[in-house]
Order: C-alpha cells, then structure tokens, then sequence
C-alpha cells in the first residue's frame, strides 16, 4: 500500500499535497490554515480567512460555511465542526451549515485576563492578535479544548455550552493536542514547555528536563511516543524537536536519526504531524522532514516551501 500523501498549508501561497518527491499545488495564492481530519477520509480547512472548508480525497475543495469573522482553526465532534476565530470567539457550525456563536465560551472565568501574544522586536509590534490558536477535542467527543493565545486552555465538557479554565494564562500556551485513542491523554505546547494531562485536560504538569529551551510551539501523539518542538523565543533563527515515551517520565530526547540537531527556525503551531508509523515536521523556512518508522530515521524529501500553516498526513 502507497503511504498516504502529506498535505501542507501555507499562510499565503495556497495549498500542498507531497508524495515523495512529487508537489502538487491547490488553491494557489490563498490562505490556507488548520488542516484536520473530519472522519470520513476527508480533510477541513480554513481557506482565505473566512471560509471552512473540506477538500476529498481525490482533492476536490467545497465551501461548508462562509463567515463574518476572521476565521483561525476548526475541530469536528459528530456531525458539528467548531471553529475559534482571530478574536477569540468560537462558532459551531452544523452539518446544513447553520452557524451559532458560542456565548458560553464568551464568559468564561477569567476572560478579562487574556491578552494579545505581541512583542516589541526591532522597535516593531510583533505577534498575533489576541485569538484561538488550536483547538481539540477528546477521541470520545466528550471534551473540547481551546487554546487561547493568550488565554490558557479553557475546557467544555457539554459541547460548547459552557466553559472553565484550566491551565495558567502566563503559561502562554501554542497548541492543545488530543490522544487518538486515550481520552484522558492530553499534552500542549507552551512558553514555559510541554504540558501534559492526564485527566482530559482537567489539570496540567509542565516538563522541560531535556529542552535546549522551554518555548514550545508544536505538539504531536505518534503510537509510541510524545514529538514537541522547541526554541529560545517566537522568533528564534533556529529551534530543535525532541520524542519522549508517552508513559515515561525520563528526559525529552532530540530527534537525531537523520534530523539535524537545528532546523531552520521553530516548527510552529500545527506544524508536526503524525499517521500510523509516518511522522513529519515542516520547520519556517519550509523544510520538510519525513519518517516512516516511528521517528527513528528522518529523509529531508522537500527542502524549500512557502512558509507553512500547518501540516497533516492524509
């Protein structure tokens, strides 16, 4: 059986599909943003900012709903895709396309605390807006998880109705990633380090024994193993990505088998991906790096792409 294709998303140069060496390019000159599986073999998308989308598996993209709001990232749990906005807001959107914006999540308890992700480099305003970054939802679809940027991870246990917060909002979390099959298993990448839950995201450890640097952007479950990349700061030249055994608690180890010790720039939000025994990782400078045996060796198929949104193995 031919290994699945790796779909990368790009903030302003479309959309990419890779097998081996071989790119094909959908959607050009388009935003594209927060690939992830609806469970029917086909993949959701935010594209051009305000449109959710669902491209098949022989590539064929459809509009499921257009919005109003600037548009950030999506999750489906049943037949409902939930979608965070750059403002921080969240939307559900049913199968016939109906909309509902979720006013629970607009009164969570310490909602007047979050703040913008910025920083002062070179005398510049720099970072995103205050807005959801990531989102997930327990592989039981009891749990969904939002990641505010910067807002911590508030947590809803009634399909959106209504909201609590859990980990610390200076922890400044970058992603939320949910187990495939655990649901009490959740970890996230934050700028104090990786965060792992071992009850659905109820309550969080912070691990940085082994990070060259505790700013972590990037997380991802393969079968085995918990993959986090990491780097000094949001703007960091170079950045590494380190594995450790789900269960353990030894230190995180660099990647090694073929992944250099440095990749160009930070393998940002969304930007490591896992299937079955493949694993893969896009750094800034759009290099991509692929495995097919769990993360133990590392071939570099495409060394140049547009700078990627996102990454997702289908």
């Amino acid at each position: 059986m031919p290994n699945p294709s790796i779909l990368v998303a790009t903030w302003d140069s479309g959309f990419f599909s890779v097998s081996g060496k071989t790119v094909h390019q959908e959607l050009a000159n388009q935003s594209v943003c927060s690939l992830v599986a609806d469970g029917r073999g086909s993949v959701l998308a935010i594209v051009g900012g305000h449109s959710l989308c669902r491209r098949s598996s022989d590539g064929e993209w459809t509009a499921i709903a257009k919005s109003e709001f600037d548009l950030s990232c999506c999750v489906p749990i049943g037949n409902a895709v939930f979608v965070g906005t750059d403002d921080a807001h969240i939307l559900r959107v049913d199968a016939d396309g109906t909309q509902h914006c979720l006013t629970g999540f607009d009164a969570v308890q310490g909602r007047d605390r979050w703040y913008a992700g910025a920083a002062i480099v070179d005398g510049k305003l720099m970072g995103p807006p205050l807005g959801v970054r990531s989102m997930a939802a327990t592989c039981d679809g009891a749990v969904l998880l939002v990641n505010v940027h910067v807002g911590g991870v508030p947590r809803s246990t009634d399909a959106g109705l209504t909201w609590q917060p859990t980990i610390d909002i200076d922890s400044d979390v970058h992603q939320v990633c949910t187990h495939p099959t655990r649901p009490d298993v959740v970890i996230a990448a934050a700028a104090v380090g990786l965060c792992i839950s071992r009850d659905a995201g109820a309550t969080w450890t912070i691990e940085q024994q082994g990070l060259h640097a505790h700013h972590c952007s990037a997380v991802a479950f393969g079968r085995n193993d918990i993959f986090v990349s990491a780097s000094t700061d949001p703007f960091a030249t170079q950045g590494a990505v380190y594995r450790r055994p789900i269960d353990s608690n030894r230190p995180l180890q660099p990647l090694g088998g073929g992944m250099p010790k440095w990749i160009d720039g930070k393998a940002d939000t969304n930007c490591i991906a896992t299937r079955d025994s493949m694993a893969a990782v896009i750094d800034r400078s759009g290099c991509l790096y692929v495995s097919h045996d769990d993360g133990a060796t590392w071939s570099c198929p495409i060394d140049r792409l547009p700078v990627p949104s996102g990454l997702h193995i289908g």
